[in-house]
C-alpha cells in the first residue's frame, strides 16, 4: 500500500472514532468538538483518497492532457513549440466534479446522482462549508455526521468500482473503526 493509501486509510479511522467518541458522551462541548473533527477529517479522508486514485490514473495513455490536468488540479498551456504541457499551476476542482469526472471516465457510464449516498454527501459538502466558512453557528448532529461519513464510505466505493472495478477496501466496516483512541 503507498503511502498516501495509509494516509487516507488513517484519516477515515480517526474520523470514524470521532463519531464514535461523539455517541460515547453526554457532554455537550465534547460532543460538538468531536462531531466538528469527524467532519472535516472525514473530507481530509475523502479528499486523500480521490488524490491517490488520480494520482494512479493520471499516468494512464489513454487520459488527455486535458483530462489529466484536470484529475491533478493543474492548468494547462502551451509550450514554446506549441504543444499543450501540463503546468505546474494549482487550478482547484471541485470535489463533486472529480468524482463524476473519474466516474464517468472510467465505467463509461454517468454516475446516478439518484442513489442516497449522492445526496447524503452534497449535504455534507454543505455542512463541511458551513464549518469551514461559518456565517453563523450551524448546529450538528450526531445523525448527520454518521449519515456525512457513511456517505463518504460509499462515494469512495463507487469510485472504487468505477475506476478498478473492486469494492473500496474498508467498505464492509461502514462506521466501525479500528482505532480505540
Amino acid at each position: 500500500m503507498a503511502e498516501i493509501d495509509e494516509f487516507a486509510a488513517g484519516l477515515l479511522e480517526e474520523a470514524k472514532r470521532f463519531l464514535e467518541r461523539a455517541q460515547d458522551t453526554t457532554d455537550a462541548i465534547a460532543i460538538n468538538a468531536n462531531l466538528h473533527a469527524a467532519l472535516m477529517i472525514g473530507f481530509g479522508a475523502l479528499e486523500a483518497h480521490i488524490n491517490a486514485v488520480c494520482e494512479e490514473v493520471s499516468v494512464r495513455p489513454e487520459l488527455s492532457i486535458h483530462e489529466a490536468a484536470f484529475i491533478l488540479e493543474k492548468d494547462v498551456g502551451l509550450n514554446n513549440a506549441g504543444e499543450f504541457v501540463t503546468k505546474n499551476v494549482l487550478k482547484m476542482t471541485r470535489i463533486e466534479d472529480r468524482i463524476l469526472f473519474l466516474h464517468r471516465r472510467f465505467s463509461q457510464a454517468p454516475l446516478d446522482k439518484s442513489q442516497t449516498w449522492w445526496g447524503a454527501l452534497m449535504g455534507a459538502l454543505d455542512l463541511r462549508n458551513k464549518l469551514t466558512h461559518p456565517k453563523d453557528a450551524t448546529p450538528i448532529t450526531v445523525t448527520a455526521i454518521a449519515s456525512a461519513l457513511q456517505a463518504i464510505i460509499d462515494a469512495l466505493n463507487a469510485l472504487y468500482q468505477a475506476v478498478y472495478n473492486r469494492p473500496f477496501p474498508s467498505i464492509n466496516r461502514g462506521l466501525n473503526s479500528l482505532l480505540s483512541f
